[in-house]
């Protein structure tokens, strides 16, 4: 049984093959429109589906996996998942959110865990070790935090994501670069002590890999976050089916 997991992000969507509960086949497609995305998946083969989508749906999905006879799970607050929520809004909540959690706690179940999915916008999420979601907070992305401060001020100039982070900036570019970047390192570095002695956190999202090197402790980099959890999803709702 080979089961396809489809991330779709702001920026970008992730497609993975799996058998049971290892990955075959990765793709990661940037600013990929529905066609490209309907072309990509129709090139596989493999026999369930499952999706979640933050940037809205994949426009002709159910009907071309339906032609093939394979059925489609889209991830929303009503489906069944292995965790326990005790978010107050469960319709609210990022259906992204709910899978990376349900992806941590596959990898590592019985410890208290932090999320930190680093991407457009930055989402710190705590499950407890007896695998609940208890919460977490949203913040903005480096992308956003540097746009923001050149939308809201006269003087600031538009700065790219990408270049040198100096600690102490040497440059208004720099400087406004670092700021952000250091700030989500802060923020992950702050978000990762409230954990106890047993507490681990793990990392997912574009600037994932650039963050856990500045990190003054380990963290785990797990870029596949999300489709392990609609992976293992996919499975439990096989076993208790709707």
């Amino acid at each position: 049984m080979i089961n396809l997991t489809i991330d779709r992000g702001n920026t970008t969507a992730k497609i993975v093959l799996w058998e049971g509960t290892e990955p075959t086949y990765t793709s990661t497609l940037f600013n990929a429109d529905n066609g490209t995305l309907i072309r990509a998946i129709g090139e596989l083969t493999f026999d369930r589906a499952a999706i979640c989508s933050v940037a809205g749906p994949i426009e002709g999905l159910e009907e071309m996996l339906s032609e093939r006879n394979i059925k489609l799970l889209t991830l929303s607050a009503s489906t069944p998942v292995p965790i326990g929520n005790l978010y107050s809004t469960p319709q609210t909540l990022g259906v992204d959110r709910i899978a990376a959690a349900v992806g941590a706690y596959t990898l590592f179940p019985g410890r208290e865990l932090l999320v930190a999915d680093i991407g457009t916008c930055v989402t710190y999420d705590r499950i407890d070790a007896s695998g609940n979601f208890i919460g977490g907070n949203i913040a903005p992305g480096l992308g956003m935090r540097l746009r923001a401060m050149n939308t809201f001020t006269k003087a600031l100039p538009v700065v790219a994501s990408i270049g040198e982070t100096p600690i102490w900036g040497t440059s208004t570019d720099n400087a406004m670069r670092s700021g952000a970047f250091y700030g989500i390192v802060a923020e992950v570095t702050y978000y990762h002590s409230l954990l106890g002695a047993d507490g681990l956190t793990l990392l997912t999202g574009g600037w994932s890999e650039r963050v856990a090197q500045a990190l003054n402790f380990e963290a785990k980099l797990c870029p596949l976050l999300v489709n392990r959890g609609l992976n293992r999803i996919l499975q439990h709702n096989e076993i208790n089916p709707l």
